[in-house]
């Protein structure tokens, strides 16, 4: 009887129409989490005429949202490892949805508060299960590259939330953010249906025992991208034992610590400049910088940015990738903060969208191969906790800094990117074409 590794039958399947196709269910409901996220911003002034308040009150709908995100990112980051990913995608997703489409008709604001801490938790749920088992079932020598893709959907993501806005604005419907948590609940009802078609992770199956199992999914998968099956008599090798190991447990602590450090100072500079910026430019804006036009625009500068860092993880490396998109991110900032005139301040916010979009992809793709499968939604659920906390963070520092100007404000996250950049220099391993554990 021939034996092969998992990592074999990966490389032997390669990444075709097989991984298309689960690229295509995960990115739609990718597509509509950044949607969820992003609707902070661009719900909270309608919110606050609806039910008479004002926009930093009406902006306790992203607070809430942003805890939710955090609890549900580690409770079913660690359910994944433990029941099996599918499970709880499939969960997390019909939570989303039927919770974010419950959010459309609430009759006052304490219920709205409440549907979108339940809709937050099952997004802070999705999120790093998505990464962690997308990640499964693709081969090293392409794996970054598709990562960095996946993540890509939320700059789809965010260019259909700020069109929905847009055409609220321009259509002057009363309670335009029932309209906008519409467009925000659609993908991800649409994507119920589409998670049972997904498969358990064959890694996760192999580690739980279930060899059989994982070899059928192989099977199809080398069959759907033009291969033939595996040769009668052909096993995988199980793999050893591996004790389920705590994220800041001996060699991954110091991964751990860096990494965790890098996703939540990446997540205040991004969510502070991301919910002050729809706000701030849909109103006064900057000169001929304003209106939801121009966010449309901002929005359109995150694709290149995922695609540039698509390229960079696997040619340069997933290290120095984020260390780049960060100092860029960075310099996009201070470009800002100098910036004399209005289009000064206009390519400023490109910069910043651009290399904010590119550090998220080079994150995504670099956080997963960091730890081994029993660990692995662990860990992305521990990552998408601190995005969540500093999610949670970034409207308060805005709101306490921005009083004393602007430019100090985002100057402030120019310099928490940078301190981003140096955490990832001390980050003990680079995984590209590394295999998975």
């Amino acid at each position: 009887m021939t034996a092969i590794t998992m990592d074999e039958a990966l490389n032997r399947a390669g990444a075709g129409t097989y991984q298309r196709r689960l690229m295509g269910i995960f990115g739609l409901v990718w597509t509509a989490d950044a949607m969820q996220v992003l609707a902070v911003g661009f719900t909270a002034a309608s919110i606050a005429a609806t039910f008479g308040l004002t926009v930093p009150q009406a902006l306790q709908t992203g607070t809430v949202f942003f805890l939710g995100m955090l609890l549900g990112a580690i409770g079913f980051g660690r359910l994944a490892d433990r029941i099996g990913r599918r499970r709880v995608l499939i969960v997390t997703v019909a939570c989303d949805a039927l919770f974010g489409t419950l959010s459309i008709f609430a009759p006052d604001f304490t219920i709205l508060l409440v549907l979108r801490f339940l809709t937050g938790a099952a997004v802070g749920g999705t999120l790093p299960v998505d990464y962690a088992m997308m990640a499964e079932f693709l081969p090293a020598k392409n794996r970054g590259r598709w990562l960095v893709l996946l993540e890509g959907f939320w700059a789809v993501g965010t260019l259909i939330v700020a069109l929905a806005a847009w055409a609220a604005s321009l259509a002057e419907v009363a309670d335009a953010w029932r309209y906008i948590f519409a467009v925000t609940a659609l993908p991800a009802i649409i994507g119920i249906g589409l998670r049972f078609l997904v498969p358990e992770s064959p890694l996760y199956l192999m580690r739980s025992g279930r060899g059989d199992e994982a070899k059928a999914i192989v099977d199809r998968m080398l069959v759907v991208n033009g291969h033939a099956q595996l040769p009668a008599g052909t096993s995988l090798v199980t793999p050893a034992p591996v004790r389920a190991t705590g994220i800041f447990s001996g060699e991954l602590r110091q991964r751990s610590l860096m990494i965790l450090a890098i996703w939540f100072l990446v997540s205040v500079s991004y969510y502070g400049v991301f919910t002050w910026m729809p706000a701030r430019l849909a109103g006064d804006g900057f000169g001929f910088v304003r209106g939801y036009g121009f966010l449309v625009l901002v929005a359109l500068a995150q694709l290149p940015g995922y695609a540039l860092a698509a390229y960079g993880v696997e040619k340069w490396g997933r290290k120095p990738t984020l260390i780049g998109f960060c100092l860029l991110s960075a310099l996009g900032c201070l470009l800002f903060v100098m910036a004399p005139f209005a289009l000064l301040i206009g390519i400023s916010l490109l910069v910043m969208s651009f290399a904010l979009l590119g550090t998220w992809g080079a994150l995504y793709a670099y956080t997963p191969e960091l730890y081994p499968t029993t660990s692995r939604a662990t860990g992305m659920g521990a990552a998408g906790a601190m995005a969540r906390l500093g999610g949670l963070l970034a409207p308060s520092l805005v709101g306490y800094v921005v009083a004393q100007g602007f430019g100090l404000t985002i100057g402030i996250f120019a310099g928490l990117l940078v301190v981003a950049a140096f955490a990832a220099t001390l980050i003990n391993a680079e995984t590209r074409e590394a295999s998975l554990a």
